[in-house]
């Protein structure tokens, strides 16, 4: 099936520059100018991906990519103007899964687009199976990762799923069990051509993860901050 994409912004010139470039490369492609008008078409027609200006009139491109991660696993990327942490990092806290700098590279951009949208595609085709059927489950404490459908899935059965990097940052964790990493550790076992992280957005990813894991911010269990050196996991590990 032809990915879908929503382009949501309010620039002209950017608009039909990736509506372009994505179309040539053989996508299905929307657009809207605001975050209300993406809200519209979102409610007719599913899509894989959405490439959303952080700048918008009205609501806000991150007001947007939060309320949408509430209710959608949908792939998102941020688009953003300023090479400026803060807008990355909460954009990443907000639940996007990527982002961009313009001026806009279209052909990194199609790279990052249709790895984004492979990941996407693969979780919500996979079919569940039942408990003893998983051949590749990690338990730990109350929990167990299903690390091919990239889920977590709580004592009751319940499934969560986990954002690229959130998977990798939990994979981390699970593999150095019972031992302090630092940012720089994580940073470096977590880094692709996808997505570099940099120490803020390891701690936004932790929060996220803490968030998923029920482990309380204030009294972590789970992920416990080592201060001045970095976070353990704290929780043993076992295969399926």
């Amino acid at each position: 099936m032809t990915p879908r994409v929503l382009i949501v912004d309010d620039d002209p010139l950017i608009r039909e520059l990736l509506h372009n470039y994505l179309q040539q490369e053989g996508y299905d492609v929307h657009c809207a100018t605001t975050a209300e008008q993406a809200e519209v078409h979102l409610a007719s027609s599913p899509v894989d991906l959405v490439m959303l200006d952080i700048r918008l009139p009205g609501k806000d491109g991150l007001t947007l990519t939060r309320e949408l991660r509430v209710r959608s696993e949908v792939g998102i990327i941020l688009i953003t103007g300023r090479n400026d942490d803060i807008d990355r990092i909460v954009g990443l806290e907000c639940g996007a899964d990527d982002y961009v700098i313009k001026p806009l590279n279209p052909r990194e951009l199609v790279s990052r687009a249709k790895n984004l949208i492979r990941r996407v595609r693969h979780a919500q085709t996979q079919v569940p199976a039942a408990p003893a059927q998983r051949q590749s489950l990690k338990h730990f404490s109350h929990w167990a990762l299903d690390t091919d459908r990239r889920r977590l899935i709580d004592r009751d059965g319940g499934e969560t799923l986990l954002t690229h990097g959130e998977y990798q940052l939990l994979c981390v964790f699970l593999r150095n069990s019972g031992h302090t990493l630092s940012r720089d550790q994580l940073m470096d076992q977590i880094r692709n051509r996808e997505w570099v992280p940099n120490d803020r957005s390891i701690d936004v990813l932790v929060g996220r993860l803490r968030r998923k894991l029920h482990d309380d911010p204030a009294e972590p269990q789970l992920i416990i901050t080592i201060h001045g050196a970095g976070y353990l996991f704290s929780a043993s590990v076992a295969a399926a």
